[in-house]
């Protein structure tokens, strides 16, 4: 029975027999035991399912998964200990050194700095793009060696509405695959798979989570690319000597991708979560199309009334009529975008520090999507890294201040951004 996300939500992943807990329960423990080691041999050599070492698989941890891989409309997904985590992952399964990928250049600039930095000391090279590249634009920064093209559906913090049919079509015409990051929207709002998408990611510490309690990640696998089409994945479609000379396509078929990230990425790197983290995320999960709503409702008011009050240059968020990206979040996220606002303060970087430092319930805070209403200057915190260049080519200025507002009651929101603003311009 096919039901709706609001149910999965709830059922998804976990389905207690008679007489057991009705809540997904806290499997805390590192190993597990068996009666004989042909047994386990089976699992080490990936000829049975089953549980041996949580670094690999635990009970809590796939049943979480399991329910994010039925919300995205995937046929497998893997958690990881960090949206980071899950970035790095989601390309190194399929990449490595030699290699390169395309990628948006509105991006977070935690996974700006991964890619630009860290992956290309690994000998993996990127080419960043715009989000609103045309076809030919995105065909231009391909390369022989090019594995994937990687995204964001709604860019963390410019707000930048991917067009993802186009960035898939040019991607699957190159035989390689859309990889985006869908945190902001979340399968609630967006639907990445439906749109030509191969791979899912997720920052879970956002909406998923929804509480700030809990770090993490996941991949989610779409099952639809073909890794076969081509010889670019050697990885998945050559023997793996480290385990007796698996093919994973062969062996897994639809699941062939999101195996080998379990079996031999995880495995090598260990980037797990703790399985009371996934219990926290579980539970974040179940309120997650109730909480979005709210979020969206109430940014859609507050960014009304940023846009109205004269404080601002440029008011951005898709959900706006007028704003950047609002037509193609018609398309791809009819029924909200998140909660997440960027606006330009008049006055530039001092009013901008004289805002946030006038708030009363908005907290500034490295965090972003969660319950409660925070703030940022990106500029001066998570893009601090970058070069003035690289800031304009992420979409980020000096005046530029990310809001996310959270599930308070929204007058209450709005009279604490009013007297912030005031406070700014003093």
């Amino acid at each position: 029975m096919g039901y709706k996300i609001n149910t999965k939500c709830i059922l998804s992943g976990y389905s207690p027999k008679n007489g057991e807990p009705r809540q997904l329960p806290v499997y805390q423990s590192t190993t597990y035991k068996y009666d004989s080691s042909v047994e386990m041999g089976k699992l080490f050599d990936l000829e049975a399912s089953g549980y041996f070492y949580t670094r690999l698989q635990n009970p809590t941890n796939d049943a979480v998964a399991a329910k994010i891989a039925d919300l995205e409309g995937g046929v497998g997904a893997m958690l990881t200990s960090s949206g980071q985590a899950a970035s790095f992952y989601s390309v190194f399964n399929i990449a490595c050194a030699g290699d390169h990928i395309v990628s948006s250049a509105a991006i977070y600039g935690g996974t700006f700095n991964l890619f630009n930095v860290t992956m290309r000391k690994l000998g993996i090279d990127f080419t960043f793009i715009s989000p609103q590249a045309t076809e030919e634009e995105i065909q231009a920064a391909f390369k022989p060696n090019t594995k994937a093209v990687f995204a964001e559906t709604l860019s963390n913090p410019a707000l930048e509405v991917l067009d993802i049919e186009t960035f898939a079509k040019v991607a699957h015409a190159n035989g390689v695959p859309l990889i985006v990051d869908n945190t902001f929207p979340t399968p609630v709002n967006c639907r990445p798979f439906e749109f030509g998408a191969d791979i899912v990611i997720h920052s879970t510490t956002k909406y998923m989570d929804g509480h700030a309690t809990s770090v993490g990640g996941v991949v989610v696998d779409s099952g639809n690319f073909d890794w076969t089409q081509n010889d670019k994945f050697p990885g998945l479609t050559t023997p793996d000597d480290s385990y007796h000379g698996i093919t994973y396509t062969e062996r897994f078929g639809k699941l062939a991708y999101i195996t080998k990230a379990t079996a031999q990425l995880m495995r090598d790197l260990g980037s797990i979560p703790s399985p009371f983290n996934a219990f926290l995320l579980n539970l974040g999960l179940e309120t997650l199309p109730l909480r979005v709503e709210r979020h969206c409702q109430n940014a859609l008011k507050v960014a009304q009334f940023i846009k109205e009050s004269g404080y601002a240059v440029e008011v951005t968020y898709p959900g706006l009529e007028g704003s950047r990206g609002y037509e193609l979040a018609k398309k791809y996220m009819p029924d909200g975008t998140s909660g997440v606002i960027s606006f330009r303060i008049k006055g530039g970087r001092e009013a901008a520090t004289k805002f946030m430092d006038s708030l009363k319930i908005a907290e500034i805070a490295t965090h972003v999507a969660d319950a409660r209403t925070c703030c940022l200057h990106p500029a001066s915190t998570t893009h601090r890294q970058l070069t003035a260049q690289e800031l304009i080519d992420c979409g980020i200025s000096d005046d530029l201040i990310r809001l996310s507002v959270g599930i308070e009651h929204v007058d209450d929101i709005i009279a604490d951004v009013k007297q912030a603003l005031e406070a700014s311009n003093k």
